[in-house]
């Protein structure tokens, strides 16, 4: 359980908290975090941080919730001025694998909710699915998209994201693990090479790309129609 602040200040001290459990969640883990370290590196007391918190758990929760919201929300900032599906699709995956470089706790934390906080874990996809269904539904009505089932198409393309994600940000590197080359001085990982985004995409657009029927060619039975010498 978490205490909303009353105050700008409060709100302000609630953020350093999380941005302290971030880096210690995802640099230690679940279970070699604790509420010290937290503290420590937030520059907090103890007792400030029970002001906000109950305990490790519930600030490992609310870092789900918060990661959760701030990756959709860039998502969904990026994908507002796109015009078509499409180019939502685009501008979208392109805001997530930045935010992943940005914040590569994003998938440390997600992934050890499975185990210490499931019923976060369900919500964060949840949360994600349900605005990514209502944006394919309209888009299918819109003829933007085939004829795709969008609760079906949702998981498929939030996998494909965060996979991708996963081998090309988080692991970097040509070859994988043994060739990251781990965050920059700024803390940050280096964004999805170029070439591997514009593969994903082609691959994603092509996946949601309405099926036209091909144009008929000229009839077999009509004189006017050219057609191969005999």
């Amino acid at each position: 359980m978490s205490t909303p602040p009353r105050t700008a200040r409060g709100n302000r001290t609630r953020a350093k908290i999380l941005a302290a459990a971030e880096q210690v969640f995802a640099d230690l883990g679940y279970h070699e975090a604790s509420i010290v370290k937290i503290t420590e590196a937030a520059g907090v007391a103890m007792g400030t941080f029970y002001l906000y918190f109950d305990g490790k758990h519930a600030v490992f929760t609310e870092l789900v919730d918060d990661l959760n919201q701030r990756v959709r929300h860039a998502m969904n900032e990026a994908s507002s001025q796109a015009t078509t599906r499409l180019e939502a699709e685009r501008a979208g995956f392109r805001a997530f694998f930045r935010f992943t470089a940005e914040h590569p706790a994003l998938y440390r934390v997600i992934r050890q909710a499975e185990f210490v906080a499931p019923d976060a874990l369900r919500r964060h996809y949840q949360k994600i699915v349900s605005g990514y269904v209502t944006g394919l539904e309209k888009a299918r009505a819109d003829d933007e998209v085939g004829d795709v089932d969008p609760t079906v198409a949702a998981w498929a393309l939030m996998g494909i994201g965060e996979i991708v994600g996963m081998r090309w940000v988080l692991w970097g590197g040509a070859d994988g693990p043994a060739d990251a080359g781990g965050p920059g001085a700024d803390g940050r990982l280096p964004e999805i090479p170029d070439d591997v985004f514009d593969q994903t995409m082609l691959f994603i657009e092509r996946a949601l790309a309405p099926h036209r029927a091909p144009s008929p060619g000229p009839a077999a039975d009509d004189p006017t129609q050219e057609g191969p010498t005999p």
